[in-house]
């Protein structure tokens, strides 16, 4: 396996867990949130799956500067809309993903927006799936908080 494979498969595993555990949420259960600062699991469902048309800007050096989300004015209707809305976003991002070589992701360098920290390519998109990992834990805790069953998602 190339490296942009190996990232390309960790992507796909997380996004799976993230979406058994998304799929666990009851639909009254949209709006909830632990406090008022926190975002509700629906808005974090919309974060992750909104992020990944947001690297794939950054991951190609695209122009971020007058930054326009597809999810503007979008209703959370359903998980599985939401899911089905951002199919066309993730694909996107995979394929630039499954484009870089090995040397592209060990000597390319990104610059994050966020913070203007500058990052290896390869690193960045490992970043990119640790970033939701930490959500999809937030989601369990959420879960337990609402004291919804949580699905097993270590298969």
């Amino acid at each position: 396996m190339t490296q942009s494979e190996f990232i390309i498969l960790n992507f796909t595993e997380i996004r799976r867990r993230s979406i058994k555990l998304w799929n666990g949420l009851p639909e009254n259960y949209y709006n909830w949130k632990p406090d008022e600062k926190a975002m509700s699991a629906s808005e974090m469902i919309r974060h992750v799956l909104e992020a990944d048309y947001g690297w794939n800007l950054i991951i190609n050096k695209g122009d971020i500067t007058n930054y326009k989300t597809p999810w503007k004015n979008r209703l959370f209707i359903s998980v599985t809309d939401e899911i089905e809305f951002a199919k066309p976003y993730r694909k996107t991002f995979i394929e630039s993903v499954r484009r870089f070589s090995d040397s592209e992701l060990n000597e390319t360098e990104i610059i994050h927006p966020g913070n203007g920290e500058k990052k290896i390519l390869g690193k960045y998109l490992l970043r990119i799936g640790y970033h939701e990992s930490v959500h999809a834990g937030q989601f369990l805790s959420y879960l337990r908080a609402m004291k919804i069953d949580r699905p097993k998602i270590w298969d």
